[in-house]
């Protein structure tokens, strides 16, 4: 099933069932879709706009780049699905006999490799989403910098909720080299984007909230 061209209702709705596609790192991809989308409509509603004609290159600039991401974004939520249904499969197979436990660690071994890849890419796009908020909240129309500002968070949600996914999978495996691996390529990304996305999102807030 393509996730991403079925309503939002039937993707709740499967969300919130027990099978194991769509999940959380769908879910995740998702979010920094919408959250990138909502930057996006900050370019939207500036460009063209006189008092903002010397950003008009730079709108331009990043509403193409978020185009481009959102699209990826979206393309995340198939290949999550894609990446997780092996992983499935193999915490299913039978382990009676030695032979049988072999097979299953190689091939869960494998499954959790492939597993953690789309979540890191999912955590990889946020960073460049939360760029481009940044971009966004600081050049675009103030009437719609609030968008920007729920953007970069839900950009962050994403950001961190992929991350989960990650650590889920590196749990469980043996190799713990690799496992340490993807671990600091996670802990990497929220360590530079988690913070960046809350300094932009307190500065959105900071410019409209008046005491």
């Amino acid at each position: 099933m393509n996730f991403t061209e079925i309503s939002c209702a039937e993707f709740v709705s499967l969300l919130g069932g027990a099978a194991p596609v769509p999940g959380g790192g769908g879910a995740s991809a998702l979010v920094g879709a919408v959250g990138t989308a909502l930057g996006n409509m900050v370019g939207a509603l500036t460009v063209g706009k006189k008092k903002y004609a010397d950003v008009e290159g730079d709108m331009i600039r990043l509403r193409e780049a978020a185009e481009k991401l959102q699209g990826e974004f979206l393309a995340l939520v198939r290949r999550d699905a894609e990446v997780f249904e092996p992983l499935s499969r193999a915490y299913g197979m039978p382990k009676e006999t030695e032979d049988q436990r072999r097979e299953k660690d190689r091939v869960m071994e494998a499954a959790l490799k492939e597993a953690c890849s789309a979540p890191l890419e999912i955590m990889a796009k946020c960073g460049e989403a939360i760029r481009l908020q940044e971009e966004f909240a600081a050049k675009g129309s103030r009437l719609a910098v609030s968008d920007a500002g729920v953007g970069v968070i839900f950009c962050k949600a994403a950001l961190s909720g992929a991350s989960l996914n990650v650590y889920i999978n590196t749990a469980a495996m043996k190799d713990r080299a690799a496992a340490g691996e993807y671990n600091r390529k996670a802990d990497a990304l929220l360590a530079e984007y988690g913070p960046l996305a809350e300094r932009i999102f307190g500065d959105v807030k900071n410019c409209l909230k008046k005491d």
